[in-house]
């Protein structure tokens, strides 16, 4: 994976629009097919827990297929990038202390994952103005950087690729 150029106010806009989206139609398949299921399996008395939360297991399937099947729609390309790029950053933060452990002993993949970890990270704050820790994500970087230079290592985030990851 590589990091992209991503227009905050676009990823912005369509994060909003789809969170409305999924909203309305999940309300609206959850309400409907609750409703017609207790009008056909029920006499309408007493407690339709099971049907209702049948509902919401049907609009929870029905959207999920549908966002499923339009991923790769050009409305979608902001919010599936960054989709990834989290899950991404998951992988990486799970396997964060024998990475940290190994820049330190300087290995180079360990200092490339690391480097496209916190770039990564500081686009995703900004696009979602998390601001608050990226006075902390800025002196990671600094100690990573002071660590390249100790050990006389360049990186790029080009050299990244999630298969370092299997080293760790």
């Amino acid at each position: 994976m590589q990091l992209q150029q991503i227009d905050k106010d676009t990823y912005s806009k369509h994060y909003k629009l789809l969170f409305i989206g999924v909203a309305g139609l999940m309300l609206a398949v959850a309400l409907g097919s609750s409703t017609l299921m207790i009008q056909l399996f029920t006499d309408g008395e007493g407690s339709h827990f099971w049907l209702n939360l049948a509902g919401v297991v049907i609009a929870a399937l029905a959207t999920g297929s549908i966002l499923r099947r339009y991923r790769h729609h050009p409305f979608m390309h902001e919010l599936l990038y960054v989709w990834q790029l989290k899950q991404q950053l998951n992988k990486i933060y799970r396997k964060q202390k024998a990475i940290k452990s190994a820049v330190e002993a300087g290995d180079r993949d360990a200092m490339v994952i690391m480097h496209f970890n916190y770039q990564g990270s500081r686009q995703l704050y900004l696009l979602d103005n998390n601001t608050l820790t990226l006075e902390e994500l800025d002196r990671s970087i600094a100690e990573l950087d002071a660590t390249l230079q100790r050990h006389g290592i360049e990186v790029s985030l080009e050299e990244y690729r999630p298969e370092l990851l299997d080293k760790f």
